[in-house]
C-alpha cells in the first residue's frame, strides 16, 4: 500500500512540475512580448521628433512624412502580434525612406539634433531586433513544450494554445544588394 501512495504522490508532484513549467513559459512569452512593446513605444516616441527635424529642412517632401506618421499610428494601434509585426515592418521601410531623404540634404546630415535622433533610433532598432529574437526563442520553447508528451496533455486541459512568431518581411530576409 505504501508503494501505491508513493506512486500517486510522485505522479502528483510530476503533474505540478509540468503545470508550473507551462505557466513559467507562458509568462516568459508574455514578458518577451512586453519587452518588444517597450522598445516599440520608445521608437514611436522618437519618430515625431525625427520627422519634425527633417521637415524643417525638406518641407516639400510631405508624402514621406505623412506615410511615416500614418504607419506609426497603425503600428501603435495594432490589435495582435501579427498585425503589430506587419505594421512595424512597414514602418521600418518608411523610416528607411526618411533616412534616404536625409542624404539629399547635407545641412540636415550635419544637424546635431538630427544626428542624435538618428543615433537613438538606431540604438532602439538594435534593441527591437534583440527583443524580437528573444521573443521568438521564447515562443519556440513554449510551443515545443505544448507539443511534447506528456506536457501536451496537461496543456490541452489548461487550454494553452501555441503563440505566433514575430515575422520578418520577405524583403528583409533576402541577400543584401550592394551597388557602387
Amino acid at each position: 500500500m505504501a508503494i501505491f501512495w508513493l506512486i500517486i504522490i510522485g505522479l502528483v508532484l510530476y503533474v505540478i512540475t509540468i503545470y508550473n513549467r507551462l505557466i513559467t513559459l507562458k509568462h516568459r512569452v508574455d514578458n518577451a512580448w512586453a519587452q518588444i512593446d517597450t522598445q516599440l513605444k520608445r521608437r514611436y516616441d522618437l519618430i515625431p521628433n525625427l520627422v519634425e527635424t527633417v521637415k524643417a529642412y525638406a518641407r516639400h517632401e510631405r508624402e514621406i512624412f505623412e506615410k511615416v506618421t500614418e504607419l506609426r499610428y497603425k503600428a501603435m494601434s495594432a490589435g495582435n502580434i501579427s498585425e503589430a509585426s506587419q505594421a512595424n515592418n512597414q514602418l521600418t521601410q518608411a523610416l528607411k525612406s526618411l533616412f534616404a531623404l536625409a542624404e539629399a540634404y547635407p545641412e540636415l546630415k550635419a544637424n546635431q539634433n538630427f544626428l542624435n535622433l538618428q543615433e537613438e533610433l538606431s540604438n532602439t532598432e538594435n534593441k527591437i531586433a534583440f527583443a524580437r529574437q528573444f521573443y521568438n526563442d521564447t515562443v519556440l520553447e513554449y510551443n515545443r513544450a505544448l507539443e511534447m508528451f506528456p506536457t501536451n496533455i496537461l496543456a490541452r486541459w489548461m487550454n494553452l494554445t501555441p503563440r505566433v512568431y514575430y515575422q520578418v518581411p520577405p524583403e528583409e530576409t533576402g541577400p543584401v544588394k550592394v551597388q557602387f
